[in-house]
């Protein structure tokens, strides 16, 4: 309900640091923060998912992620810089020669979704093998953006118009703007819109990865849990789509807190009340049923 509105919400309260063995809430608010600073640091909130979704992830286990970031992209030939040939240099270092691809049964894995737990495996989903090859790229000094295509993520080197892209899932492949026009067709049925071919934000890459995460929990309801800290994260974007409050509302009465549940109910109805009063309507008929359950 309420799909197309979206919300700005203002930045937390300040916050001190994280420590080692960190407990979840100063993992989210270290999220919160790198997500609204001014140039938001995408491997660290993807990162910091990873420290959310896995009680044993340490700082230490985080910043061994950040240095084999680093490593990788070391590795990277400087003769890259002055060739420019990016997309072919990182498909032998990262795809060829490191391994990094996917296999359909990653969709199957909350693992793939999780920054630290990709390095580790070398598999993962689209968007987190792109997110691998980005911030290596970045670190190597390439002009990388990434690209979300309907129903499936890439990366693009040098100017956006050019099409000059790579599949990291399919370990690096070149793809034309054919390719990719192609994947749009399959996905969506419809014909490639320019306005999909717009480089990726942090915030928005991040926001498709929760999406991920959440879907892969949707039809796994004993994993409600995870469904409900990835709806959480998202709201902690500085830009997120206003239903995700309402989403965040039914896993709480599905997880038995009615009472908390309801309440957000009603508060996400007056938000509805603007734009949408019927179904502002339903959801209070939810909030009512929802405590009516304690009885």
């Amino acid at each position: 309900m309420g799909g197309g509105v979206t919300e700005d919400v203002p930045p937390p309260g300040g916050a001190g640091d994280a420590c080692e063995g960190a407990d979840p809430a100063d993992w989210r608010r270290e999220f919160a923060e790198e997500a609204r600073s001014e140039r938001p640091d995408l491997a660290r909130l993807c990162l910091l998912i990873g420290a959310v979704a896995d009680p044993t992830v340490t700082r230490h286990a985080l910043d061994e992620a950040e240095i084999e970031l680093d490593r990788l992209a070391g590795l990277v030939p400087y003769a890259t810089r002055v060739t420019g040939d990016w997309s072919g240099a990182l498909a032998e270092l990262l795809g060829r020669h490191e391994g990094f691809e996917g296999v359909p049964a990653d969709y199957q894995r909350l693992e793939s979704s999780l920054l630290h737990e990709v390095l580790r495996r070398r598999r993962g989903l689209p968007i987190l093998l792109s997110v691998v090859w980005m911030e290596v790229a970045r670190r190597a000094g390439a002009p990388v953006y990434g690209l979300g295509l309907p129903g499936h993520f890439v990366v693009g080197f040098g100017d956006p118009a050019d099409l000059n892209l790579a599949d990291p899932f399919a370990g690096g492949r070149a793809m034309t703007g054919a390719d990719a026009e192609l994947l749009v067709t399959s996905a969506t049925g419809e014909a490639l819109d320019r306005s999909m071919l717009r480089p990726a934000e942090p915030g928005a890459i991040v926001l498709r990865v929760l999406n991920n995460i959440r879907a892969w929990a949707a039809p796994r309801p004993e994993r409600s849990d995870v469904a409900l800290w990835a709806v959480e994260l998202s709201l902690l974007l500085p830009s997120h789509p206003a239903r995700l409050r309402y989403e965040r509302a039914e896993l709480l009465v599905q997880r038995g807190d009615f009472l908390t549940g309801a309440a957000e109910m009603e508060a996400y109805a007056q938000v509805m009340d603007a734009v949408d009063p019927d179904s502002a309507t339903t959801i209070r008929r939810r909030a009512q049923a929802a405590r009516a359950r304690l009885n």
